[in-house]
């Protein structure tokens, strides 16, 4: 898929998400919302993958 159109159903579920319920939920609950959006958009997605980070070198 195109990024541009890929870019545009995602900004599109994100403004759904952002309508609906509105603001004040926690983080968890937005996920929620938002991965239900993308999968009934046809979208598969992979939720909280694990990243490895460097914060601080000692």
């Amino acid at each position: 898929m195109d990024v541009n159109k890929l870019s545009s159903r995602i900004i599109g579920a994100a403004i759904e998400v952002r309508k609906s319920p509105g603001p004040g939920l926690l983080e968890s609950a937005y996920e929620e919302c938002i991965c239900y959006e993308l999968s009934i958009g046809g979208l598969s997605l992979e939720r909280q993958k694990p990243l490895a980070v460097q914060y601080l070198e000692e």
